[in-house]
């Protein structure tokens, strides 16, 4: 399959799942500061997509609240934690969105449904989803970017078959993806 030429720039956005591409996924659930561990290299590749992107757009499914296994409040502090470590590091994140809901729910703010990302358009209406790339480490993230008409990168654990209807992208990690796009090499 051709991949896509894109010409990234300030009017792009970048819709990153939290766990497994910028922090490790953790046994349980991430529900203190302790348990979030960033990935190598996350912090450079933040700073180095924010001159890129006009938007960087956190969505992320967090049912261990669903679950009784963490509160708002936790994942709130959490997420200070986050945007503070990145925003020290040079980077930074515009807006973070969650879904606490059960998987069993359905809710259309979970992904693989596109709640989360309508609201961030609702936020901001400059983001244009043609002008959009949905990172992340999962089937549903990959749906969502589909579903909202943007372009899917694919970082994490190798994949033995995918689907490249699917994927438009693979990549071992957020700062592989942020050194090819910082080269010019993706687009």
């Amino acid at each position: 399959m051709q991949k896509p030429n894109l010409s990234i720039d300030h009017s792009w956005t970048l819709f990153l799942d939290r766990d497994g591409v910028i922090n490790v996924h953790s046994e349980g659930y991430v529900n203190n500061i302790k348990n979030f561990i960033f990935i190598d290299g996350v912090l450079e590749a933040l700073k180095k997509l924010s001159n890129i992107f006009g938007k960087i757009i956190v969505v992320t499914n967090q049912q261990g609240i669903g679950k009784k296994m963490m509160t708002v409040e936790e994942l709130h502090i959490v997420h200070e934690y986050m945007l503070k470590t990145i925003k020290q590091n040079g980077g930074r994140i515009d807006k973070i969105y969650f879904a606490p809901h059960l998987e069993s729910e359905n809710s259309q703010y979970r992904k693989p449904n596109t709640g989360m990302a309508l609201h961030a358009k609702q936020d901001f209406p400059e983001i244009d989803f043609k002008k959009s790339i949905v990172v992340g480490d999962s089937l549903s993230d990959m749906q969502l970017g589909k579903k909202i008409g943007a372009y899917t990168v694919y970082v994490g654990k190798p994949l033995t078959t995918y689907d490249p209807l699917l994927i438009d992208y693979i990549f071992s990690s957020l700062y592989k993806l942020s050194e090819m796009l910082n080269n010019n090499s993706l687009i």
